[in-house]
């Protein structure tokens, strides 16, 4: 007995070393609680910048090219003067309608007067009733006559006006596709191409979402969590392909009447602010569009989340500081943290540092850690 006795002092000091070694032994791993927000979803699609005008710019009347008056690619404004088509032979045309206008109203004056005194004679009884509307008549001719070659004038005028082609909108302008000197087809269907002209502030980027987006929104905005796009301007973010982030603020101001059935997919249009003209008709750009209402959501950092075969995963820390092996459902990335949907309550500790040297049922040593919320610009706007 006495032995025995002795020899359990010897036995719990190898006890409480075997846990010491143990606790040595533990990896040290950075633990904290999911982060609690609330947030706002955005999808991100792929679109190409289109301006708001396109014009071909053509001859009105035909022509020899006499000059041209501007750079090839300037940026030209609304009736800058573009092309000058050789003026003479409207100039003379509109000379010769001006002496026949002059000429109408000299007979038209003429058979005014004879009129007058016809009907001064007719009231004397010194003249029949057949030769005063034969007057009148001729006074009618002449009057119709005078209003001829007033709209002969005019037309005149405004062909000679045609012969000096200017910008119709302002916008960037593209190369003279005629070279001064050349035979200008004008007036017709088939008239000379001259240039183009492109408008750039503001500018159009239009995008594509998928049939499974297109039926999210429609549910959200029968739910009441986001309005739908063609009564609401939601906000959209841009970028260009060489850009962090999403520099450029625009809002949606047009949504499609149909699908595309070739595409199965939804044509939708931003609308952005260009004064420096970065954004460039043609360019591809990443848009970025509301997704969803307000909601609370849990967030980690994407080092927390482990891959196992097709599951997601991260490991939690109970109060014995044994690893427990948790699956979860994902969201998107805000904020730079991933949105856990399912799997978590919230009050867990997760490791978010150290995922590697932890295995399911396994003793670790947790040591607190905070997790940073970054949100982006777009992130703080409101939900409709």
């Amino acid at each position: 007995m006495t032995a025995v006795l002795l020899g359990l002092p010897l036995w719990l000091a190898g006890c409480s070393d075997q846990q010491v070694a143990a606790e040595v032994q533990a990896p040290k791993v950075i633990v904290s609680t999911p982060v609690a927000k609330e947030v706002m979803e955005w999808d991100e699609y792929t679109g190409r910048l289109q301006p708001i005008e396109v014009v071909e710019v053509r001859a009105r009347v035909s022509g020899y090219l006499e000059s041209i008056h501007f750079k090839d690619g300037d940026i030209v404004k609304e009736d800058d003067l573009l092309f000058i088509i050789d003026p003479r032979p409207y100039k003379a045309e509109h000379d010769r309608a001006v002496a026949q206008l002059a000429l109408a109203q000299a007979q038209l004056q003429v058979a005014r007067s004879d009129l007058r005194r016809a009907l001064k004679a007719r009231d004397a009884r010194a003249i029949s009733g057949e030769e005063v509307d034969q007057r009148r008549s001729r006074a009618m001719i002449a009057q119709a006559g005078f209003e001829g070659a007033e709209a002969a004038v005019e037309s005149a005028a405004l062909n000679l006006a045609f012969t000096r082609v200017t910008a119709p909108i302002t916008g960037r302008i593209s190369r003279d596709f005629v070279s001064e000197g050349n035979l200008i087809n004008g007036g017709t269907p088939e008239a000379t191409l001259l240039t183009t002209i492109v408008s750039l502030d503001p500018i159009y980027c239009y995008f594509e979402a998928d049939e499974r987006s297109y039926l999210k929104y429609v549910r959200l905005s029968r739910s009441g969590a986001r309005a739908s796009g063609r009564d609401f301007q939601h906000p959209v973010y841009l970028a260009l392909a060489d850009q962090t982030g999403f520099p450029h603020e625009g809002y949606l101001d047009f949504v499609d009447n149909r699908l595309d059935p070739a595409t199965g997919t939804m044509t939708a249009r931003a609308l952005f602010a260009n004064p420096d003209f970065a954004l460039t008709p043609g360019l591809f750009a990443r848009v970025r569009l509301v997704g969803s209402g307000r909601y609370e959501a849990l967030l980690l950092p994407e080092e927390a989340i482990g891959t196992d075969l097709s599951q997601r995963y991260v490991f939690v820390v109970n109060d014995q500081s044994v690893v427990q092996y948790r699956t979860v459902e994902l969201g998107p990335l805000i904020g730079g943290l991933r949105v856990i949907r399912n799997g978590l309550e919230g009050a867990e500790r997760v490791i978010i540092s150290g995922i590697q040297k932890a295995r399911n049922g396994s003793r670790v040593s947790p040591v607190p850690g905070e997790i940073t919320y970054q949100p982006e610009v777009f992130d703080l706007r409101p939900a409709a």
